[in-house]
């Protein structure tokens, strides 16, 4: 299959490309800045904020290969902080990396999907896609809009053989705990004493997190099957469990639940 990932310089995004290029399918990734490739990987340097990159990128596969059998849509960043203090450029860059990123890869995928009478879409979300975190407002918000985009695109490509799957991973060991952005100023840590002890609960998590591998590897049975589920919870026990407690559960006893875990 030739399979098209962006955001491939590291995390998920790396982890993905290894696997699937190894299985034995034509694998292209976009990056921003890659200091490391893996053999028989086509890299194409894209940014998914910039309309004229996104379109050379896919352009380049289907001159190439003439088809994209499946698009995953990795590339993101995460901002955190009171969403008080985070600034509406921070909300603007959150939402323009995050969802429109995947809107404007799709602009071109869908169409050549349609003509091509098939394929399969696999955005990757969070399970902050389900539950709003605390702290992390904005990346929460951006998930939430992949998730209703994914479900409303779902249906509109059912009649076309085009699959729409959604991912969504729990704590993860990446770089993301190091690459987040964080609105953390003095006087944001006053109005906000929850705050400091928060992010040190979440960051602990994710540094204690499942690793990219083990996505990976589900992703490669995802790509590969012919009719996925919608939606994968690729997370811990704990965090599956977090998921079903919030369909189950009162909103308010819910959020008593996530205010204990999150030390607030």
């Amino acid at each position: 299959m030739v399979i098209l990932i962006t955001g491939i310089s590291s995390g998920f995004g790396k982890a993905m490309a290894e696997a699937l290029s190894a299985e034995g399918h034509k694998v292209y990734g976009t990056h921003r800045h890659a200091r490391e490739f893996i053999p028989g990987v086509e890299y194409i340097k894209a940014d998914a904020t910039d309309e004229v990159q996104v379109e050379a990128a896919v352009r380049r596969v289907t001159d190439a290969e003439g088809r994209i059998d499946v698009f995953i849509n990795n590339a993101g960043m995460g901002i955190g902080g009171p969403l008080e203090f985070s600034s509406l450029e921070d909300a603007r860059t959150q939402m323009d990396v995050n969802w429109m990123g995947m809107v404007r890869f799709l602009h071109h995928i869908v169409p050549l999907m349609r003509r091509q009478h098939g394929g399969k879409i696999i955005c990757i979300s969070s399970i902050g896609g389900l539950m709003g975190l605390p702290y992390q407002g904005l990346y929460s918000a951006s998930k939430f809009a992949i998730e209703g985009y994914c479900e409303a695109l779902r249906l509109e490509l059912q009649d076309f053989g085009i699959k729409v799957v959604v991912i969504e991973p729990g704590d993860f060991s990446t770089n993301f705990t190091a690459t987040r952005k964080c609105v953390d100023t003095p006087e944001a840590r006053q109005a906000y004493p929850s705050f400091d002890r928060s992010m040190r609960s979440i960051e602990k998590d994710e540094r204690n997190g499942m690793k990219p591998e083990a996505l990976a590897r589900k992703i490669c049975r995802i790509a590969a099957a012919k009719n996925p589920r919608y939606t994968y919870i690729i997370a811990s026990p704990l965090q599956k469990l977090a998921v079903l407690a919030k369909t189950l559960l009162p909103p308010r006893l819910f959020a008593r639940v996530l205010s204990l875990y999150y030390r607030l």
